[in-house]
Parts: structure tokens; C-alpha cells; sequence
């Protein structure tokens, strides 16, 4: 199996919204930005999947030595093999690398969040970074394109710890502010064994109006004259903020169970972003003259 081969595998195992919007890439940002999502999938993958934390510790540190030979041209692994070429053609950063390893290690080592200060930072590490890195791959003129792609990743990680709240109690995790659920009232431990509590719905209402702010701020701050090149992105848009939407209208279930969207629901909803993004493009140019 190639370096490719195996990072669009990965990928594709993954089930992740965002492999439908890679289909809308040129070959050249395709290959890329999947090798990219595979490295996120290899290093997440250590967190989720070993048992044992001296064990991940130790797969994080080979991850770490690998960016190292990838950055020296000696790349070992598949996934370092593949992203060899995307680094010198989107002049990738050797610290965004080792920032989504970072934020790995906040995971690994989870104690929770006093605040949101804390929750931001690794928010950051695991999902602004990555957005800066895509927004690389896709290209852009204006370099407000990043703060849009930093804002955009924020929205996503907040989507994803609200969607997942009962699944992470369940294993033992909150990312969830602990003065946020002070203020409400809530514990981790009635997270962690499902008792509903008055103060939740308030809790959860609060992280979806963070997380419905960074889309908009995001929204504001993306250049028109970069839209067209940032679509992949706006794809995953409007399928996350779709389900923030549905936890909002099932009025907050995240305890009981995750909300999610059927692969053709996804599907459908990108198909209709890029007819959306494609005739506001066409109009763009024709503004432009």
C-alpha cells in the first residue's frame, strides 16, 4: 500500500464529516489536506484507542520524533511518507505539528477545565491549529483568512464537546468548564451517571451561544475575494453548524445521547453549499469585472 493509499484509508475509516468535502479539492490539495486529517487521525487515535497512558506517552514522543525525520526529510512512518511533499509545497509549520501533539497530551493527561481560558487553549491545539493548516492547503490572498480559520476550528471543537457530552461522561471525561458548572450547579459526577440536574439545559445553552458566536465571528472575518478558494471549509460548515441546530432544537439531549447526521444528510448538505458558494463566487467575479 502507498503513503497515499494508506492516508485516504485512514481517512475513510475515520467516518468523519469532513472526508465529503475533501471531493471538492484539486488532486494536489486533496492528497494534502488528507495526508494532513490522517496525522490528526494517527495521534487522536493514541489517546482513544491504548489503554495504557505510559504506552500512548510513549506513541505521542515516536509522533514527535517522526516530525522531526519528516522536517530532516526522513520521514518513517506512511503518514510522515505522504505529508513529505505537502510540507514543501504549503510550506507547513513544524510547530503546528508538534501544537496538535500537544493538545494529544492535554488529552491524555485530562483532568478537566477550570474555566474557559484553559478549555480555549486546548481548543487551539486541536482544532484552530489544524484549521490554520487547512486553510493553508486550500489557499488564500488575505491573511485574515487565518483569524477565519482559527475562529472556524474553535466553533468545531465547541460543536463537538457539546454533541459529546454524555459520551465523554461515560468515559470518564468533562470538557466542560468547571466554574460554568458551578455556576449551574452540575458535577462531573451526574454527568458521568446521566442524572439530569435543572441546571444543564442552562450549562448546555451556554457552550452552544459560545459556539454559534466563533461561527459567526468566523463568517464575518473570511475575505470574500478567498471564499471561493476556503470551500472545503465552508462545507464542514454547514454540516456542523447543521448539528449544533438539531441540538438546539431536540432542546439539548447530549446527556442522553449523541446527535448526529446520516453520511447521505451530509452528503446533501455539501452538495447544497457548494451550488450555494459556486453561484456566489460566479457573482463575485462578476462584480469584479
Amino acid at each position: 500500500m502507498t503513503p497515499e493509499a494508506y492516508c485516504q484509508q485512514k481517512t475513510r475509516q475515520s467516518g468523519s464529516s469532513f472526508y465529503y468535502s475533501f471531493f471538492f479539492l484539486s488532486p494536489p490539495r486533496r492528497r494534502a489536506i488528507t495526508a494532513l486529517y490522517a496525522f490528526c487521525r494517527e495521534v487522536d487515535d493514541v489517546v482513544d484507542d491504548c489503554e495504557d497512558p505510559q504506552q500512548a506517552q510513549q506513541q505521542l514522543a515516536e509522533w514527535r520524533e517522526e516530525i522531526a525525520r519528516l522536517y530532516r526529510g526522513e520521514p518513517q512512518h506512511p503518514v510522515g511518507l505522504a505529508l513529505l511533499p505537502v510540507i514543501a509545497s504549503f510550506d507547513l509549520s513544524q510547530e503546528h505539528f508538534l501544537e496538535i501533539i500537544d493538545g494529544m497530551e492535554m488529552d491524555l493527561h485530562h483532568q478537566g477545565f477550570a474555566n474557559f481560558a484553559q478549555l480555549s487553549l486546548y481548543c487551539y491545539r486541536v482544532a484552530s491549529v489544524v484549521g490554520l493548516m487547512s486553510a493553508t492547503i486550500f489557499g488564500y490572498q488575505d491573511r485574515q483568512t487565518l483569524k477565519y480559520a482559527h475562529d472556524l476550528g474553535m466553533a468545531f471543537q465547541l460543536t463537538n464537546i457539546l454533541r459529546d457530552v454524555g459520551e465523554d461522561a461515560r468515559r470518564g471525561r468533562c470538557y466542560l468548564p468547571a466554574d460554568e458548572m458551578a455556576r449551574f450547579g452540575v458535577t462531573r459526577a451526574q454527568l458521568e451517571q446521566g442524572q439530569w440536574h435543572a441546571g444543564m439545559r442552562e450549562l448546555f445553552v451556554l457552550q452552544a451561544e459560545r459556539a454559534e458566536r466563533y461561527y459567526q465571528q468566523a463568517f464575518e472575518r473570511l475575505p470574500e475575494v478567498d471564499r471561493h478558494a476556503q470551500l472545503c471549509g465552508l462545507l464542514m460548515v454547514r454540516i456542523y453548524h447543521t448539528v449544533l441546530v438539531a441540538i438546539r432544537e431536540a432542546d439539548y439531549p447530549v446527556l442522553q445521547r449523541r446527535i448526529s447526521l446520516s453520511s447521505g444528510r451530509k452528503l446533501g448538505l455539501a452538495l447544497q453549499a457548494a451550488w450555494q458558494e459556486w453561484r456566489r463566487a460566479r457573482a463575485y467575479r462578476r462584480q469584479q469585472g
